[in-house]
């Protein structure tokens, strides 16, 4: 898949002179945030900085938290963010003068996972809810085979282990309490994620639709008992018929720099919302 071109272990991508998200120079443009994205972003960067190759930029994974920690401290120009920021995060960059703008780049779709040997093939919702908080914890209670579910999570800093929880686990109620089995294994990457599927019989997991692969079994969800099974796909997640469908967001200043305006504004182009087709994303425009 395109993808994995531009995956680097440790989600430490960058481009030309560019370090960490702490140090900043006036012609550096540093990006940080979510896994899930940071293969867009930093497809978007290349040819970004092929049409402008006087910037100079930085892209950085370590999950949606990570990247909001960095510009809530002013060490980052532009969050890329599978979740919306949180009241309390707003307030904390209000509090050092920052007032955010998040703005939609991308569609995607959560894919749920399993080894391509398992028989399992379709789930509903109320069926990963009650695997991934650890009330089923056998494949053959819900038609695999008798052997013990592994389940697998992104860490707790990640955009899209907060969207499964809320989504998935506390099927959008805000006052549920719902949390992931404490055996689950939260592992550091979608890639980490991808890898321990395709080596492993009896792992569940989720990533998104960009990390997509033969190595692994999608498993087409369902809202509930006598509603059609799904799977991610550009036009499902378009439609908004898959279960599990986002937006994806870059975050900035309300007051960002000529820089940061022209980097958001080339990703909504239409040479960018191409790149997002081409990395198994789903465009906006």
């Amino acid at each position: 898949m395109r993808k994995y071109f531009f995956y680097l272990s440790g989600c430490i991508l960058a481009l030309s002179l560019a370090a960490g998200c702490g140090k900043r120079s006036g012609d550096s443009l540093q990006i940080k945030g979510s896994d899930t994205m940071v293969n867009l972003v930093q497809a978007w960067s290349e040819e970004f900085t092929k049409e402008n190759p006087d910037a100079n930029m930085s892209v950085t994974g370590g999950g949606t938290g990570t990247g909001i920690a960095s510009f809530i401290s002013g060490s980052c120009d532009i969050v890329a963010a599978s979740r919306q920021m949180e009241p309390k995060e707003i307030e904390l960059a209000k509090r050092n003068g920052l007032e955010e703008k998040e703005i939609t780049v991308s569609l995607d779709g959560i894919a749920v996972v399993v080894n391509p040997n398992n028989p399992v093939g379709k789930l509903t919702i109320d069926q990963l809810r009650d695997i991934f908080t650890g009330k089923v914890k056998n494949w053959k209670e819900v038609g695999g085979k008798d052997t013990k579910i592994v389940l697998l999570s992104r860490e707790i800093n990640s955009g899209t282990h907060v969207f499964f929880k809320e989504h998935i686990l506390r099927k959008g109620n805000p006052k549920a309490s719902e949390e992931f089995d404490p055996g689950a294994l939260l592992l550091p990457s979608s890639q980490a994620i991808a890898d321990e599927v395709a080596q492993n019989a009896d792992t569940i997991g989720y990533y998104g639709m960009g990390y997509i692969s033969p190595k692994q079994k999608l498993i087409a969800v369902s809202k509930g008992p006598g509603m059609p099974y799904i799977l991610p796909s550009i036009e499902t997640v378009q439609k908004n018929t898959y279960p599990i469908s986002r937006p994806l967001y870059l975050c900035t200043k309300k007051d960002a720099s000529e820089g940061v305006t022209k980097f958001v504004d080339f990703t909504l182009s239409p040479k960018g919302q191409e790149i997002v087709k081409k990395l198994d994303f789903v465009p906006v425009k």
